[in-house]
């Protein structure tokens, strides 16, 4: 039988773009085997969000390479489709598919196999593409919660980021197409979906529906009980938005606010479109319709020109408005943007000062945020074992996305559980030592 490995770099987008080409690898007989085996044929989906992604793509097309010298190795996604574009292409794989192109992989695959020549497929995705890709899933790599991208392509082009280049214009998927998508998973047991994009907040047809309006139709779909939103930027979430939003009740109230930086200066370096002020509204509408709600975001320390007062204002900005998590990132240069030819480049050992900082800071607002957590009634989706001590734990989320464990050798793969917390497992997980079974 003819063999397919697959290897994802990059975001949850690539992720199920990655599921979607397997499946398509399946419907054509391939059977799929782990990267790390010998296949007839493998497909990295690359990825491009910094340079280290790009030689972390590089290298796993020189490994497949490695692993069968004689096997079709397929490169596709964001580094091949920014690669194209600079002349910097690695032209070592045999098939390399640019975006908006990865539903025509088997043709391709076919196509090789007849004439054996490459084959680049890249379409200059900057130039007026307006079509969404199409794709469908129907399961997914994750086993209780499903990603559905509904969204692609990026009109925002913050000073920092290549990924407009790498994905093009704001292109967004039919709404009812989503929700034949997800009735298809719920019927094979999903219970719990997030809805991914690029930019998830430009997710709109023409001015007949936008975000809301597709998560209000999840809403009626018989067997999912869980809503989940990838990363959102701050000015979607309007008064209207946060009221209607709250009335989804499988909507989770775990809302990832993209901020970068709470400094309105270093905000416009980055041509972010908001400014602190804004962002916090947005903040304070959802903390006023939704009770508990976890505020998570992404900041970015040693952005071009930060300077130390700069620094002390994001920091004192994000304890005020108090978020349950962040991811801090230490800027770095990306090669072919605005940020790239900034002055004031701010040195790395002031960079790794400065992330430390934060990230003793988000460790400090996680804890206080799950303690609130103690001795109070949750429910948790259950995902998969761990052992500690000799003991069997299942560990799952809450809605507002904290991880609690229970003990047990039962299998509760898929599951809801109910109970309370009255201790830490560990640093990261919350224990409930009683628990109820839903049905």
């Amino acid at each position: 039988m003819k063999t397919a490995a697959l290897h994802n770099l990059g975001c949850k987008v690539n992720a199920y773009e990655t599921e979607a080409m397997q499946q398509l690898l399946e419907a054509d007989g391939y059977e799929i085997v782990p990267f790390t085996e010998r296949a007839d044929v493998y497909v990295i989906n690359t990825c491009s969000v910094t340079n280290m992604a790009d030689r972390k793509s590089r290298q796993m097309i020189h490994r497949a390479k490695k692993l069968n010298p004689d096997a079709i190795v397929v490169a596709a996604g964001c580094y091949v489709q920014t690669a194209s574009q600079s002349d910097t292409l690695d032209l070592s794989a045999d098939i390399i598919i640019g975006n908006n192109k990865k539903n025509e992989l088997v043709p391709e695959i076919h196509k090789f196999l007849e004439d054996h020549k490459q084959n680049i497929d890249i379409i200059d995705i900057n130039d007026g593409v307006q079509d969404y890709e199409v794709l469908h899933v129907t399961k997914t790599a994750e086993h209780t919660r499903a990603f559905i991208k509904i969204q692609d392509g990026c009109n925002q082009f913050c000073s920092y980021c290549v990924i407009p280049y790498a994905r093009g214009r704001v292109r967004s998927r039919d709404k009812d197409d989503v929700v034949r998508e997800i009735k298809d998973l719920a019927e094979s047991g999903y219970q719990e979906v997030v809805l991914t994009g690029i930019h998830l907040s430009s997710y709109g047809v023409k001015d007949e529906y936008g975000l809301i309006d597709v998560i209000e139709a999840v809403q009626e779909i018989p067997g999912i009980r869980r809503i989940r939103l990838g990363s959102l930027e701050p000015m979607i979430v309007t008064e209207e938005f946060a009221s209607r939003a709250s009335k989804v009740d499988k909507l989770c109230p775990h809302f990832h606010l993209s901020l970068q930086s709470g400094c309105d200066e270093t905000l416009k370096r980055m041509n972010r479109k908001y400014t602190t002020e804004e962002f916090k509204a947005s903040v304070d509408y959802l903390r006023k319709y939704f009770e508990h709600p976890a505020i998570t975001t992404d900041v970015i320390v040693g952005f071009p020109g930060e300077t130390e007062e700069e620094f002390r204002e994001t920091k004192k900005y994000l304890e005020m408005i108090h978020f349950y998590e962040m991811h801090v990132f230490k800027f770095s240069i990306r090669k072919g943007t605005r940020a790239e030819r900034m002055p004031d480049q701010i040195p790395e050992q002031i960079k790794s000062q400065r992330s430390e900082e934060l990230i003793r800071l988000a460790g400090e607002m996680s804890k206080e945020f799950r303690e609130e957590d103690l001795h109070k009634d949750v429910c948790v989706l259950m995902e998969e074992p761990m052992e500690l001590d000799g003991q069997t734990y299942w560990t799952g989320f809450t809605e507002e996305y904290v991880r609690y464990a229970v003990k047990s050798d039962e299998d509760l793969h898929n599951r809801f559980v109910r109970g309370k917390a009255e201790r830490f497992l560990n640093d990261e997980i919350m224990l409930m030592e009683t628990y109820e079974l839903e049905k």
